[in-house]
């Protein structure tokens, strides 16, 4: 397997489809969500804009609808699928993310995560002992851009005190990989969401995590 030609100083990740497993849910809650508006919404449409704030997503959706997106409308739709995200989520983290975190930070590489979830969502989702682990931490609501925007990975890079150049990104779905692109960054893709067709933007595409240590020069 193609190792990375330089040692990166710090190593960002996405949340969601990349430590944890909660695609699936977030596809529950968006097409139940929407489905009293009539709307269908595949599985495909919402992993492929994951990462983007919510906001930018159903601002898209109803306008393809021809539904205008009104503050009011907006909350509405979104407070119910908050609701129905809560009932139906259950905690899983992919195999072996909390040891890779753990080993890159005994590695001495900077710990990132960045997400288009909020940030009282992410203290719910993650581990304690995970979010431990991370140096910057960079949600939806603390950004003005989100993904693909570049805006996102390169306040984490802020944060890290560290160049764009010198970070690589871990993630699993195209907006993502475009905002870590255009920060300027390294990017590795994890086939957990989408097939590997999609995510051909990527310098590298793995199938799981456990497959990255062996392409990060230590």
């Amino acid at each position: 397997m193609q190792k990375l030609k330089n040692r990166p100083q710090a190593v960002i990740f996405d949340m969601d489809g990349v430590i944890i497993d909660s695609m699936p849910y977030h596809f529950i809650a968006w097409y139940e969500a929407l489905r009293p508006w009539g709307i269908r919404v595949s599985c495909f449409e919402v992993y492929a804009q994951e990462g983007e704030r919510w906001e930018t997503t159903l601002k898209g959706l109803l306008k393809r609808n021809k539904i205008k997106p009104t503050r009011k409308v907006l909350n509405t739709i979104f407070a119910l699928r908050q609701k129905i995200f809560k009932r139906y989520f259950k905690r899983f983290i992919f195999y072996g993310a909390y040891e890779l975190l753990a080993d890159l930070k005994k590695q001495g590489f900077f710990l990132g995560l960045v997400t288009g979830t909020p940030l009282d969502g992410i203290k719910k989702i993650m581990p304690v002992k995970m979010l431990k682990l991370f140096s910057a931490i960079v949600a939806g609501n603390q950004v003005k851009n989100g993904k693909p925007h570049p805006e996102p990975y390169l306040k984490a890079a802020s944060i890290l005190k560290v160049t764009p150049a010198a970070c690589l990104v871990i993630e699993n779905a195209p907006f993502g990989i475009t905002s870590a692109k255009q920060a300027g960054m390294t990017c590795i893709a994890v086939s957990t969401s989408l097939p590997k067709e999609y995510l051909a933007a990527a310098d590298l595409v793995v199938e799981n995590l456990s497959q990255i240590l062996q392409l990060i020069p230590l």
